[in-house]
């Protein structure tokens, strides 16, 4: 899981949005249908990456749509407890300061 995350970040510094979401997709898809925060909270992360890429594409109403989504889930990494909090802090810092740079 670290070296996803880790390449998920690799990926939003090189503005390759859809390979960020692609990285953590395989993740997120093997257990969609479960009731768990962490696995929302990736969810949450792949959502960023997809409003990213719509904005790289000029598509400004449907990023503002799916970066919602992704606000949704971001109060969860005050509540799950994982071995990987600490990268998804990091991860999440991360997709907070692309997404001021876009402001």
């Amino acid at each position: 899981m670290i070296k996803e995350l880790d390449e998920f970040i690799v990926c939003l510094d090189e503005e390759r949005f859809y390979d960020a979401h692609e990285v953590l997709e395989p993740i997120w898809f093997k257990k969609r249908f479960e009731d768990c925060d962490e696995i929302k909270l990736i969810k949450g992360f792949i959502n960023a990456a997809v409003s990213f890429e719509l904005r790289k594409r000029g598509k400004t109403i449907q990023a503002k749509k799916v970066w919602q989504n992704y606000l949704k889930y971001e109060p969860l990494l005050y509540k799950i407890d994982t071995k990987y909090i600490n990268k998804y802090h990091a991860v999440s810092r991360h997709v907070q300061m692309i997404n001021n740079s876009y402001l």
